[in-house]
């Protein structure tokens, strides 16, 4: 299965550019996976909170398939240990969906619309943390399961 994950918005800081790059390379040599940012809505900084989440819910919507497996990195999503996240993240591969496809949304969540369409919520922590570290800890915890699964040296337990 492709594991896509979808970021709204730029990471402006370069040390997470470089640490979400760094990660990015590795998870290569065991997923096929991609990353992509979704462009920032134009005006977005004027909006509401509400119209901002609606119009980068859409951006997403267009994005997605029928048969893609959606799980949103949200706050009130299901959080694990590394270990249990790994044997999570390997059944979620085994599921018959052509693209199991990760949102990291903006600063203020998702719309009603993607928490309609997720099939899972995700959490790193019951921490709040910014949308931008999030994709730096998330790609390194995609890496983390995967060198779990795989019985490599990584992960200390």
């Amino acid at each position: 299965m492709k594991v896509q994950v979808y970021y709204i918005g730029k990471t402006s800081e370069r040390y997470l550019q470089q640490g979400e790059a760094i990660y990015a390379k590795r998870l290569k040599h065991y997923l096929p996976i991609s990353f992509e940012i979704i462009p920032d809505v134009k005006g977005g900084g004027k909006l509401p909170s509400e119209q901002l989440k609606e119009r980068e819910g859409e951006l997403v919507m267009a994005r997605l398939k029928s048969d893609d497996r959606l799980i949103l990195l949200d706050e009130g999503g299901e959080y694990f240990g590394s270990v249990a996240f790994a044997k999570w993240l390997d059944k979620q591969l085994q599921l018959p969906f052509r693209r199991l496809v990760f949102v990291v949304g903006g600063a203020f969540g998702f719309s009603p619309a993607l928490y309609a369409r997720a099939n899972a919520k995700l959490s790193l922590s019951k921490m709040t943390f910014s949308h931008q570290m999030i994709r730096l800890f998330f790609a390194e915890q995609l890496y983390r399961a995967m060198t779990i699964l795989r019985g490599e040296k990584y992960h200390n337990e």
